[in-house]
C-alpha cells in the first residue's frame, strides 16, 4: 500500500496490548463494504459546529457534509458497523482556500471533523475512543447491498436517528490510494487520526436521485438542521475497504477565553467498558418517505435533497442510548468555537 509509513512496516504481524484490548498489527480491516454520501450545507453556519482552529472546506461557496458507513467485518476487534458523519474541513488559523486543500489534502491538513460516530459493539466504543479519541457510542445499525442501491439505518432506543442511502455505481473501478485524516473533540483536546486506504471505487456523480439522508425524530441529531443540507453532490461505493488505522495520533489543547464551567467528557466514560463484540438489536424504526428538501433550498434541487434531522455535535456519549451503554439521548446545541488558539500537549 502506497503511503504507509515504515514504522508501520516494521510491526506488521505483531502484537499490541492496548487498555486490555489485544491489536495483532496493524489495526486493519479487510473485505469491508463502504458507502459514502457528500451533501452541500451552509458554509457559515458549519463553523458553529467546528472548534478553533478547525475550517470548513469551501466548495465554491458552500460547505461538505459527508456520510459515510463501512461493515466492517474482518479487522483485530471482530465485526460491526461504524456510521460516521462529519463536516469537510481544514486545520488551521484561517480559512483555506477554496478547493486547493482537495487536491493539496497534506499541505493544508485536509480531512473531516467528526460529529457523530455510532457504532455496533461495546469494544469499538472502548477502542476508538480511549485510543484515539473518537466521539463513538454504541448504535442500532445495519447495512443493506441490493442491486441497485446500499444503505444504513441508525436507531436508538427505537426511534430513527438517521438513515443514509445511495445509488449503486454500475462500475467499481476507480482506483483509491490515500490517507484520510479524523479530527474529534475528546478529553478537551483535539485528536487527530489517519486511516490509510487502498481500495476501487465507483462514483455516482450526475443525475438526481444519487443519494437521500433522513435524520428521524430522535432528538440527538436535530441540529443538524441548522445546515440546511442540500442535494446529494456524490454517492460513492467501496465493493471492499483495504485500510489500515495508524497507531499515530496527534492532539492539541483546545482553549477558551474563560474557564468552561462543565468538564468536558472524559476518559471515565471509557474506562468500565468491557471488550463485548456483542451487537444492539438491529434498527426497525420506519423510514419515511423520500420528500422534497427543506424550503432553503432551491426548487430545482428538492426531489433528492435531504430530509435532515439533526445530529449534535460531537459529544455523543452524555445519557445511555442503551442501559448499559453510553449513548446520550438529548441533542447537543452546535459547538462553541474556542476563541483562542489552541497550543501542542
Amino acid at each position: 500500500m502506497l503511503f504507509t509509513p515504515r514504522r508501520i512496516k516494521d510491526y506488521t504481524d505483531k502484537y499490541a496490548l492496548v487498555d486490555g484490548i489485544p491489536f495483532k498489527l496493524p489495526v486493519g480491516a479487510v473485505n469491508s463494504p463502504a458507502l459514502m454520501a457528500v451533501f452541500p450545507i451552509n458554509l457559515e453556519k458549519a463553523k458553529a459546529f467546528l472548534p478553533k482552529n478547525v475550517q470548513p472546506f469551501c466548495l465554491w461557496k458552500q460547505g461538505l457534509l459527508i456520510v459515510t458507513v463501512i461493515d466492517y467485518r474482518e479487522t483485530p476487534i471482530g465485526k460491526y458497523i461504524e456510521y460516521s458523519i462529519g463536516i469537510a474541513c481544514t486545520h488551521g488559523s484561517k480559512p483555506a482556500p477554496r478547493l486547493i486543500p482537495g487536491i493539496f489534502a497534506s499541505i493544508f491538513k485536509t480531512g473531516q471533523y467528526v460529529i457523530e460516530l455510532p457504532v455496533s459493539s461495546e469494544v469499538s466504543v472502548k477502542g476508538g475512543k480511549g485510543i484515539w479519541g473518537m466521539p463513538k457510542h454504541q448504535g442500532q445499525l445495519d447495512f443493506k447491498i441490493t442491486d441497485d442501491k446500499v444503505s444504513s439505518q441508525y436507531d436508538l432506543d427505537g426511534q430513527l436517528v438517521a438513515y443514509v442511502e445511495i445509488k449503486k455505481p454500475k462500475f467499481n473501478f476507480i482506483p483509491l490510494k490515500i490517507r484520510a485524516s479524523n479530527y474529534c473533540s475528546f478529553r478537551g483536546m483535539l485528536m487527530k487520526s489517519d486511516i490509510l486506504l487502498n481500495n476501487r471505487f465507483g462514483i455516482c456523480l450526475f443525475g438526481k436521485n444519487k443519494a437521500r439522508f433522513v435524520i428521524g425524530d430522535h432528538p440527538r441529531l436535530q441540529a443538524l438542521k441548522e445546515l440546511e443540507i442540500g442535494e446529494a453532490i456524490a454517492a460513492i461505493y467501496l465493493p471492499s475497504i483495504h485500510g489500515i488505522l495508524d497507531d499515530h495520533v496527534e492532539s492539541w489543547f483546545l482553549t477558551y477565553d474563560q474557564l468552561p464551567e462543565k468538564a468536558p467528557e472524559g476518559m471515565e466514560s471509557v474506562i468500565d467498558l468491557g471488550l463485548s463484540e456483542e451487537w444492539l438489536a438491529p434498527p426497525q424504526a420506519p423510514i419515511p418517505p423520500d420528500q422534497p428538501a427543506q424550503t432553503s433550498v432551491p426548487p430545482a434541487q428538492t426531489q433528492t435533497a435531504t430530509q435532515t434531522a439533526a445530529p449534535q455535535p460531537n459529544q455523543a456519549e452524555e445519557t445511555p442510548a442503551q442501559p448499559e451503554q453510553p449513548a446520550t439521548e438529548e441533542s447537543i446545541p452546535p459547538k462553541e468555537a474556542p476563541s483562542t488558539t489552541e497550543s501542542k500537549p
